[in-house]
């Protein structure tokens, strides 16, 4: 296993560099970063040529991919003193941490990441837990009483909730749960934000603004999963050691959570090994309908504005995780299957 990890390791090394060039490529065409550097007026044709100057995009692609991987000998620096980013010096490249400044903040990108990713991580690690937890308890019901009413629900409502695009039904949700709910007088959700302004940052702000963001993208996963949960259980207690182990007098119970799930989950492990690294990415849809301080909207608000540097750092950021989450799984799977071995 430790060579297999080693080997694993040593493999996702070269596939980065792919990725990272292959993003930079789709990066450097999306279109003109300049363009929105001055809001609603373009820059002047002598502002334009000493702001490409500066930030490299005069070069040919590949100094400007070298630029960002092992850095140059320009970066925004504050000569001032006043806290504002306004001239360049030295910069390190993202192999030695340097993550490069925002063209449209004037921050260095770690740091900005750094403050969104904490809020995507609550929101998105909620909805997994949620989304794993449900979709096991209806799945495992629902495959003990197979073609039963209950099982005939379940599956129509999965069809339904994967149908759904996720835009109308966070919409829908904040029409019921938010507008008609204020209207009628009942207790209502807020819609937008982590939390009221007036009241503060506090635990339950936090939680009650969580709650239809949360609702919106759990829906959809407990459909794919549930379904995904309930053909594996099917699959599992028809097998012969299943009637074995109840032939030795063995509990349900214990036959149900020792045996049946545990040979069940590998669907479940790898649906998780792949949804998990979306969460550094967060929900771009979701988050903007909420108004959600998350990864999702600051990608999303600097794709609208063609920020390279931003752009990189968080999709090298999801590549990474990727990477890391997929070796996890594999090493998930011969927890739960002795019979798969790594050579």
């Amino acid at each position: 296993m430790t060579e297999y990890i080693i080997r694993r390791t040593l493999q996702a090394v070269p596939l980065l560099f792919i990725i990272s060039i292959i993003l930079f490529v789709l990066m450097s065409n999306m279109g003109d970063p300049l363009a929105t550097l001055g809001g609603r007026q373009p820059p002047r044709g002598e502002d334009r040529l000493r702001l490409e100057r500066q930030l490299g995009l005069d070069q040919p692609f590949y100094i400007q991919y070298i630029y960002w991987l092992v850095g140059n000998d320009w970066r925004m620096v504050d000569t001032t003193g006043d806290g504002v980013p306004n001239a360049y010096g030295t910069r390190r490249g993202i192999l030695r941490g340097d993550w490069g400044t925002s063209l449209v903040t004037r921050r260095p990108v770690l740091e900005m990441i750094g403050e969104r990713l904490p809020n995507t991580l609550l929101l998105m690690g909620t909805v997994q837990v949620v989304v794993i937890l449900v979709s096991l308890g209806i799945g495992i019901y629902a495959a003990l009483r197979q073609y039963s009413l209950v099982d005939n629900v379940v599956t129509t409502g999965a069809f339904i909730g994967f149908s759904m695009p996720i835009f109308w039904l966070a919409l829908m949700l904040m029409y019921i749960f938010a507008v008609n709910f204020k209207r009628w007088g009942l207790p209502y959700f807020p819609t937008v934000g982590m939390y009221d302004p007036m009241v503060g940052k506090t635990v339950p702000q936090v939680l009650w603004h969580m709650v239809l963001p949360v609702t919106s993208l759990s829906l959809i996963s407990i459909a794919v999963y549930s379904r995904y949960i309930r053909a594996s259980m099917l699959d599992v207690i028809n097998q012969d050691y299943m009637r074995t182990a109840r032939s030795k007098g063995l509990a349900e119970r214990a036959i149900l959570w020792q045996h049946a799930l545990k040979n069940a989950s590998l669907p479940l492990v790898t649906l998780v090994g792949l949804d998990l690294p979306l969460l550094l990415a967060g929900a771009v849809v979701t988050e903007r309908i909420f108004a959600w301080p998350g990864m999702g909207r600051l990608f999303l608000d600097h794709v609208e504005r063609i920020d390279t540097p931003v752009l990189m750092g968080i999709l090298m950021l999801v590549s990474l995780a990727v990477v890391v989450f997929q070796l996890l799984t594999d090493i998930v799977y011969t927890w739960l299957d002795p019979r798969i071995r790594y050579r």
